[in-house]
């Protein structure tokens, strides 16, 4: 066992984990964080994609003791029943879930790209979900509800939009 310590959505978690114990476990099972899909278990599907120090990756292959010290961002931490991020607002009102099991990897893998482009093109948005994969949506609304999402982020920080981290 190696004692680790993950800071969820700002908030410090010890735990003790086995040396072999994958993070995407760790989260779901130890963490109660269902958001975070097992999918295919090899990295190629998305359905478990969080941010890790701010980038997007596929805890189904990062071992948890590697996580220890990380900052992990989940669909959980995002937003919240009633205070919406305005990237699940974009694909709620977009209709860009079906059966809903990619939405969470797709929403997060929308973050890492419009944390890093704020105003990014139909390529650099399909670019960035390409790990990502949906058997339901076709795409299109997926990438028009980031597109949205991206237009709501950039009015929010010009101050006419509604925030989402409880701050106004």
């Amino acid at each position: 066992m190696v004692n680790i310590i993950l800071e969820i959505g700002g908030k410090k978690k010890e735990l003790a984990v086995d040396e072999d114990e994958l993070l995407v476990d760790v989260l779901r099972n130890r963490l109660g964080l269902l958001g975070v899909k097992k999918g295919c278990e090899e990295g190629e599907c998305g359905a478990c994609s969080i941010l890790m120090n701010g980038k997007l990756v596929n805890s189904c292959l990062v071992l948890a003791a590697a996580a220890d010290g990380a900052s992990i961002m989940t669909i959980e931490t995002l937003g919240w029943p009633g205070r919406l991020h305005p990237i699940q607002k974009a694909f709620a009102d977009g209709g860009a879930v079906q059966c809903g099991y990619c939405t969470p990897g797709m929403i997060m893998a929308a973050k890492a790209l419009l944390d890093e482009v704020p105003n990014p093109s139909e390529a650099e948005i399909r670019d960035a979900i390409a790990g990502n994969l949906c058997r339901c949506t076709g795409y299109q609304k997926i990438v028009s509800s980031i597109m949205n999402a991206a237009e709501l982020l950039r009015k929010e920080k010009a101050g006419g939009g509604e925030r989402c981290d409880g701050k106004g």
